[in-house]
Formats: structure tokens, sequence, C-alpha cells
């Protein structure tokens, strides 16, 4: 039976791909629609996928990107990362690192036959991690279960993006723009089905990546001098002066109010003479006049856990928490949530003063879920500078970021 679900990989923004084994297909790669492929290369001391160079070069040929990754028997960590890196020299510094950490190394009729002996020790994990950098000068990232991420310390949480794996059901699925419970735990990657079908070929086991191909890139260069990212470097040009259209000022407009402009001269510096266009604008949407500067204050970020017979709408009204567009739900639907949900509050309230020079840019406190990607789009990596963010980029909930 054959199940075409797919649907167009990411452009510009998060990235769709999938992760494969050895007992997969070789063109599999090729063959589907993805921005990125995973691929398992080696388990515990001995195991190694044979068809391993076939996947990546058919990835490569096809211009996705790669990621590679070991599957943890849970022996002696330091051997079984030696075992990764020898087996992975080629790739470091071109593909994301991984490790996939699991509690069952085999399965019976109904249950785990094999089980990892150090499930539930994050010291393990901590050991392989350390190992695996200390070789590569690239902190992998971790895979696991979204009930088992207590596993995956905060040592290593500081350095390493968690990849994280929770399914809604077991139906045949493509891509989903807001899988379930994506980022809940903070998450860089989701894992959301394995029982995906893409152009006819399946099951796969889907993903969504919360950032664009330079953040993948980044992630896969790690610390390595020379390593390309993909990013474009241009000699320094002469500023003069140029027509921007309505459109070009209102996105600029949009970034003034999101911080990425600065506050005081130094908005008024980069801004140069559209300075007072866009503030016009700035003032036109938070409900300001020509005369006057408007300071913008996002609201801390609140949650609120969904009771028997909740609307995001009746929510808003209750808590006096308005508009219901601002709050954000797991499915990315406000009109599907469930008894038991944690939903967020993003909204912002604004405010008049006398005219003056400063602007003060809004604080954001990170959520269960978000990637600096998703709370600032194109601007992450400025922001992720103005915040002394160091790669693999990693943030957290209660983290103020501004």
């Amino acid at each position: 039976m054959a199940i075409t679900m797919a649907v167009a990989p990411a452009a510009m923004a998060d990235l769709n791909g999938v992760d494969i084994s050895g007992y997969q297909s070789a063109d599999i790669p090729s063959a589907i629609s993805a921005d990125f492929v995973i691929v398992k290369a080696t388990q515990g001391l001995y195991w190694s996928n044979n068809n391993y160079a076939t996947q990546l070069a058919n990835a490569d040929r096809t211009g996705k990107e790669t990621g590679v990754y070991h599957f943890a028997n849970g022996g002696n960590a330091t051997a079984e990362a030696d075992t990764f890196v020898n087996a992975v020299a080629g790739r470091v510094g071109r593909s994301i690192l991984a490790l996939d950490w699991e509690q069952c190394l085999a399965y019976g009729r109904y249950s785990c036959a094999t089980a990892n002996p150090n499930w539930g020790n994050p010291a393990w994990i901590q050991i392989w991690v350390t190992r695996v950098h200390d070789r590569t000068q690239v902190w992998p990232i971790v895979y696991v279960q979204r009930s088992a991420v207590w596993q995956v310390n905060t040592w290593v949480r500081q350095r390493c993006m968690l990849w994280v794996a929770q399914y809604a059901n077991s139906q045949p699925t493509g891509y989903q723009p807001s899988p379930w419970n994506g980022g809940a735990s903070g998450e860089g990657m989701t894992q959301y089905a394995s029982t995906g079908y893409i152009n006819g070929r399946g099951p796969l086991d889907l993903n969504r990546f919360y950032g664009d191909r330079t953040a993948w890139k980044k992630i896969a260069c790690g610390e390595r001098a020379g390593c390309s990212t993909g990013t474009v470097t241009t000699a320094p040009q002469v500023n003069k002066p140029a027509e921007q259209t309505p459109t070009d000022l209102n996105v600029l407009a949009d970034k003034v109010i999101h911080g990425d402009y600065g506050n005081g001269q130094e908005r008024i510096n980069r801004l140069g003479g559209n300075y007072n266009a866009v503030m016009a604008i700035v003032n036109s949407k938070l409900g300001g006049g020509s005369s006057t500067q408007t300071t913008v204050t996002r609201t801390p970020s609140r949650t609120y856990v969904v009771r028997s017979g909740d609307t995001v709408s009746a929510i808003a009204e209750r808590t006096g928490l308005k508009p219901a567009s601002a709050w954000r739900v797991p499915s990315g639907n406000i009109n599907r949530i469930y008894v038991g949900q944690t939903i967020t509050y993003y909204g912002s309230v604004s405010t008049t003063a006398a005219p003056s020079t400063t602007y003060y840019g809004s604080t954001h406190v990170v959520s269960a879920g978000e990637s600096l990607w998703k709370i600032y789009g194109t601007g992450w990596y400025a922001a992720a500078q103005r915040n002394g963010i160091r790669p693999p980029y990693t943030i957290y909930p209660g983290q103020r970021l501004r």
C-alpha cells in the first residue's frame, strides 16, 4: 500500500526530515522530499551500518543536510564514543553528530527483550558527549523519549541540543508543521512519528528541526576552525541613501518593535534616513500618535493549565490576557486544546511617553518549546550574540532574553 502524504520541505524556516537505519533502503535519501536526513552509523562497540556510505552519498547528491548517530548499548561510554567517532570521522564538521539514548536494545513480542543497563544514568550520557567533543570539537545532540528528558542533565543541556521523541498516535502521516507537543521540553528537534510516508516511501521516522539550514550547519560545525556554515560574507560597502518601498519600511518597523535595532542613538544610527518614517509606522502599529514615541514592553509569558470545558477565547476573557491569538498552544491551533495541556500567553502591552530618543527594547521570558528561531525569526543569530549564547544555541524555559 502506497500512501502519499508529502508536503514541500520548509524553505526558509523550520526544517522537515527523517532519520534512517541500516535496514532501510539506501536510496531513501534521494527518493524522498526532505530538508535533512540523519543516518545511523554505529551501535554499541561492534555494529555498523552497511548502507551508511551510500545513504549519506544520496543525501549529499540531492542537496540535503545530514546527521549521523550512534545507538547506545549502555556499555563503556568512552569506548562507545570512540567507536562512533572512528566511524564518522569523514563527516565531522559536515553532519550533525547525535546520540540515540533508548531504554530497549531489542524487543520481544510484547516487551523489551534486552534493556540498556545504564538507562536512568545521566552520567553515561555526559561521559559520551564529552568524549565525542574532546575528539571532534563538536557537541553532539542527544535523542531521548520525552518521558526520559530528565536523564539529560543540565550540564549536558547547556552544551548539547535536545532531540525529543513523542508520538500523538500510530496513524500514517506526512510532514506536520506543528507536531503534537512539539518543543514542549525545549528541544531543538522533535521526532513526532514513526509511521511517516513521504513520496510513497515508508514507514519513516519524521522530524521537525526548529531552525534553518544555517542553524543546522552551525551545530554540525561546532567549534572547528574553518568550518563552513553556508553563510555569505560580503565586502564592506559604503552606505548611501536608498529608496525604501512601503513594504521595506514595514519590515524595518516590525524589527524595531522586536528590539532588533537597539535603543536611542544606536537605533537612529542604524535606521539613518529612514528613522522618522519607520518610527511613524511603529507608533501607528502600537497605537501611538505622530508626536509621541511608543515604548513597548512585552509582558512576561504566563501559563495556564487547560481545564474541562475551556476554550482559548474563554480563557482570554476570564484572565484578561487578550487577544486570544496571543496564546500559544501545543497543537499550533488555538481551537484544538486538551485538558491538562499547558498553554502560554505571549501578548504585549504598550504605553505612550513624551517625545524622546530613548526606546526600551522588550525582554522575553523563554517558554517550553521555544527556540531562538521561533522567537526572533531571521534575527535569531543577532539575538544569540546579544545574549551571549554560544553554539549549539540552546535556551531554557524561564531564561530572559533581551
